[in-house]
């Protein structure tokens, strides 16, 4: 079936959609919904026979769904309406939620149910909540609600003024800062923490840090320090510890507001957005390695069970800086001093990666070189796993990756998906070549005219798309917060095998017989030479990319490489 995607961005959820519907034999186009670009245009263009919006923040015009079945996708239950749904969930502390697929109509989230997938809730932020469960039982709705469109026998229920029965309408308004707002002296952390989730990663909780006005983004209890309510406490990792009422909180990242006739601001690391403004405060070191305690916050986290080790990391929108690398880098070395014959790679949900960290370069006082500061680093780590040659190493992709984080998954022995992941294998729309080892790992994984597509095409692939072409070894078929636990049976079955350890010891030979013929520092030098070029070049297209990225420029039209469904 031919559909089009409208979108108000290329999110990750609308890649979702996109990958799957793909794999499924529809022929999927995508339309950024922009208001200079009249959709109604778009869709005479594409002459679909069905339209999907599954992240969509207008309404669409009455002349496309009069003449078009246009399927909208609610991150609600039935009855649900209105703009800020996730947010309401986590701030009024809801256990449960779910996703409802609506027939567009004259009013917002009025329109004709074709479909609705309830999810759990737990105890997670909005951006994770949204990419994990909220993202799978969006797809089971779109899914279905396809097949029954696509069945042509299937009458959707029609919502009246009382909505559905069990399910009375709730308009509820746009979750402001009002609501939002955090009373450091009276609210307890539990309440902070609610606060926070609820905003991240946008709008965030507008506050006053340090005689200035913050946007708050992200939050994590902190059990052992205590203050005087509102005061920063330390650091660690470049987030900053702030007392609450009746403990404290971790607050990794921060963004200015944004000062009349001045542009966009951004999200940066918490102390490196304070910068001087910070008062001295002591670097709490992480938690002891393989000791790390539950109760405290930090990014990188290290366990063992018998003979496997499991080193996690988590970053703030999956991005990885150079002070990121660098000590994910420390860990994994440290982690390949134990005694284990399994090391697995990766988050316990949510993102694997996103590769560089594009807001701190930008942020640089010399972005060029802050680039190539963090490609080296990346590099660093990427050649770390690719000869570690005493252990299998399996990357756990428990979240979606790109770029630069999909090449450190490759690196790994074995990689395996969570069966919700999108991997977006590729660089070009950031205007760059790529680097970590791509040149050998992807080729490697799926053959040189694979990787070629992959690259040119520049679009998502599923985790079953993944499994198919050979980016992935497997993909275990579980929600968000049971793939950890999942992925560590079948790590400690891998470790019991008796063929792991020749496998270990073929590692050597084949590592030894690689570096014979084509070194790994050869395609690492072939890489970097374009990448350096590309960062010296103030012209490149990678440095109006970067600014437009960082600051969310909206796109002028929707990028051609969406506009039409690939060739097989």
């Amino acid at each position: 079936m031919q559909i089009l995607l409208v979108a108000s961005a290329f999110n990750s959820l609308t890649q979702r959609v996109h990958a799957e519907l793909r794999d499924r034999g529809h022929k999927v186009a995508v339309e950024l919904a922009l208001p200079e670009r009249p959709l109604a245009d778009a869709v005479r263009r594409h002459r679909p026979q069905l339209i999907v919006a599954p992240m969509l923040k207008t309404a669409i015009p009455e002349e496309v769904w009069a003449a078009h079945t246009c399927l909208v996708v609610h991150p609600g239950p039935l009855g649900d309406r209105g703009p800020s749904s996730l947010d309401w969930a986590l701030t009024e502390g809801a256990e449960h939620w779910g996703v409802t697929v609506l027939q567009a109509g004259a009013e917002m989230d009025a329109g004709d149910v074709w479909a609705s997938v309830p999810c759990r809730v737990p105890p997670v932020a909005k951006s994770d909540l949204y990419r994990g469960e909220v993202a799978d039982a969006a797809l089971t709705a779109v899914l279905l609600a396809v097949e029954r469109f696509a069945g042509g026998t299937h009458v959707p229920t029609a919502q009246d003024e009382a909505g559905l029965v069990g399910a009375p309408v709730r308009v509820r308004p746009y979750l402001d800062q009002s609501v939002r707002r955090i009373d450091w002296a009276a609210d307890p952390t539990e309440s902070v923490v609610r606060k926070l989730r609820a905003a991240d990663s946008q709008p965030g909780v507008l506050d006053v840090l340090l005689g200035s006005e913050w946007y708050l983004h992200g939050g994590h209890p902190e059990s052992d320090l205590r203050g005087r309510p509102g005061e920063l406490l330390a650091t660690r990792a470049g987030a900053i510890c702030r007392a609450t009422a009746d403990g404290a909180v971790w607050i990794p990242e921060l963004r200015p507001r944004r000062l009349p006739g001045r542009p966009p601001t951004f999200k940066l690391p918490a102390v490196r957005a304070l910068g001087d403004r910070l008062p001295p405060l002591p670097e709490l070191a992480p938690p002891p390695l393989p000791d790390a305690r539950e109760r405290t916050w930090t990014d990188i986290r290290y366990r063992e069970d018998g003979g496997v080790g499991f080193l996690s990391f988590s970053f703030p929108g999956g991005a990885m800086s150079t002070e990121q690398c660098r000590r994910l880098l420390a860990a994994y070395r440290e982690a390949c001093a134990r005694p284990t014959s399994v090391l697995v790679l990766g988050g316990q949900r949510d993102f694997f990666g996103n590769g560089i960290h594009l807001g701190v370069i930008e942020a640089a006082a010399d972005p060029a070189a802050e680039s190539w500061a963090n490609i080296n680093a990346i590099d660093d780590l990427v050649e770390a796993v690719l000869t570690t040659t005493d252990r299998i190493v399996v990357a756990a992709v428990a979240g979606n990756a790109a770029a630069g984080a999909v090449m450190l998954a490759l690196a790994a022995d074995e990689v395996w998906c969570r069966s919700g992941v999108v991997l977006n294998p590729h660089y070009r729309l950031m205007g760059l070549y790529g680097s970590e080892y791509w040149t050998y790992t992807l080729p490697r994984r799926v053959g040189p005219a694979v990787a070629e597509r992959l690259m040119r095409e520049a679009l998502p692939v599923s985790a079953a798309g993944a499994l198919r072409l050979g980016l992935a070894d497997r993909v275990i078929d579980c929600g968000p917060g049971d793939f950890a636990q999942q992925a560590g049976t079948l790590a400690a079955r891998l470790a019991a095998l008796p063929a792991t350890a020749s496998r270990i010891a073929a590692k050597k030979a084949e590592a030894d017989r690689r570096e014979a013929t084509t070194p790994l520092a050869a395609f690492r030098a072939q890489e970097l030479a374009r990448m350096r070029r590309t960062f010296d070049d103030p012209d490149a297209p990678y440095h109006a990319l970067r600014r437009a990225f960082v600051h969310k420029r909206r796109p002028s039209c929707t990028p051609p490489h969406l506009t039409s469904p690939p060739v097989a």
